[in-house]
């Protein structure tokens, strides 16, 4: 059932929140030895407060528009109670968090309930979805490929239908990867709308946090409850919410629509253009801008990664080398030795490349774009062959993300469910108009042009 429905069926008594949270426990526990989402399962707290929307309810009054909607968090976001891992073995070490992370409290505040901590790439460096601490988590329409990553447990959990809704973390790509990989709606929303305050860094200047969902109606319910500014992160204080849910329905003829060209049609698998051909198709899209220079784009924010990323763990890095997983040590280590000359012109480029990529929202307000260049590989592949090139699958799925949230913009990722694999196309927007996003989304979801598949294999019938 969508986050919709249950909070519906909740609110109009036809079963409690606590059966809601029981039945999700049970998938959980069904089939998540194979999908490998959850490193954490919350149990009794939720039941704890699936209770207190019942008792709410009970007494007359309005528990949330997310009344009994169980949802689960990457692990790099705060839970009171856990330690708060990041995906990585070092941070286990750590107290437990005291409080819960902002939106943490912002979704339990509209009814919804926290039901586990989930899977994901060792300090959100990562785009396949594949923990050596933990094991890799496993793609639903085939678990013998990858989820994507960082957030791969966040898409393995919506993916496989075990919660209609998920938080994750998108640096560089870590929400809309596994929403193209594992068939779902991801949003990263601009940068500053929703609140990071306790979770774990990657990157400040890049880091987003938002919702994966099954839906764009759930998608917006989720985001519209977490708005709002927080004085706890320095880059979301002063917006206050500008709900969407009530502008799903407007319908798009007055959008002005092109899809990207240029960098964005090449390194590419048919498949990926095939998707952007069916939204486009629908959407009567003729248009195409190009991106000025987005593959410098993709460069400087390497270099800018690597170099926050290295400065936030240097310590860890001298203290406790042998407990990275290696591929992330190399690239951090890499990252300490980039020359501060060449983070500087990096970071004159982002402010160049920002008011360029603005410029094209004057003529248009929303931009078609390959959110992955392939479908899922599968669990452990190195490499991939395009047009004859072999090129490194772990370097290469973001090829099409890093430029687009290096610069902060809003982008839904919308699921094309092709066969056998799904893959994502993302909806990009000017700053703070999710709005425009949400809207196109919730067109192409009404044509039947994007939806998100149920379960293969074992797990169909979820």
């Amino acid at each position: 059932m969508s986050a919709l429905d249950i909070a519906q069926a909740v609110k109009d008594k036809k079963f409690s929140a606590l059966d809601a949270i029981e039945a999700a426990l049970a998938r959980i526990a069904k089939h998540d030895s194979v999908l490998n989402s959850f490193t954490d399962v919350t149990a009794e707290r939720a039941r704890a407060k699936a209770r207190e929307v019942d008792a709410a309810l009970a007494a007359g009054k309005n528990p949330g528009p997310l009344a009994g909607v169980p949802f689960a968090v990457k692990n790099l976001f705060d839970v009171r109670g856990l330690s708060t891992r990041a995906g990585s073995k070092i941070n286990r070490d750590l107290p437990a968090a005291t409080r819960d992370a902002t939106l943490i409290e912002r979704l339990e505040a509209a009814g919804a309930v926290l039901v586990g901590a989930l899977n994901m790439g060792e300090y959100a460096y990562d785009f396949t979805g594949e923990n050596i601490h933990d094991g890799p988590s496993r793609n639903p329409h085939d678990v013998t490929r990858m989820t994507g990553g960082s957030s791969g447990g966040s898409g393995a959990a919506v993916g496989g239908a075990l919660v209609p809704l998920a938080l994750g973390s998108d640096t560089n790509g870590s929400i809309r990867v596994p929403s193209s990989f594992c068939g779902i709606f991801g949003l990263k929303p601009t940068y500053g709308r929703l609140s990071r305050a306790r979770s774990f860094p990657f990157v400040f200047s890049f880091d987003h946090v938002g919702p994966l969902a099954r839906s764009v109606g759930d998608l917006a319910l989720a985001y519209d409850a977490m708005q709002g500014p927080d004085t706890a992160d320095a880059a979301c204080t002063t917006l206050p919410p500008e709900p969407v849910s009530s502008s799903l329905a407007q319908g798009i003829g007055d959008l002005r629509i092109a899809t990207a060209g240029g960098y964005f049609r090449k390194n590419v698998f048919p498949e990926a253009i095939e998707a952007v051909g069916r939204v486009a198709k629908a959407l009567g899209v003729n248009r195409m801008v190009e991106f000025p220079e987005a593959a410098r784009a993709r460069a400087a924010a390497y270099v800018i990664s690597t170099c926050e990323g290295a400065s936030l763990h240097l310590d860890r890095l001298r203290t406790r080398p042998e407990d990275f997983d290696p591929a992330v040590r190399d690239r951090l280590i890499a990252g300490a030795m980039i020359p501060a000359p060449m983070v500087d012109r990096a970071q004159k480029f982002r402010r160049w490349y920002r008011t360029q990529v603005l410029e094209l929202f004057k003529s248009v307000d929303v931009i078609l774009a390959p959110a992955t260049p392939c479908v899922a590989p599968k669990l452990g592949q190195v490499n991939f062959t395009l047009d004859g090139v072999e090129m490194p699958v772990r370097a290469n799925i973001g090829i099409h993300t890093q430029p687009i949230s290096f610069i902060g913009l809003p982008v839904i990722a919308v699921p094309v469910p092709l066969e056998p694999m799904p893959i994502g196309v993302q909806i990009i927007a000017a700053p703070w108009r999710e709005d425009i996003a949400f809207r196109v989304a919730s067109a192409l979801e009404r044509e039947g042009v994007v939806s998100a598949p149920r379960p293969k294999g074992h797990l169909r019938g979820i």
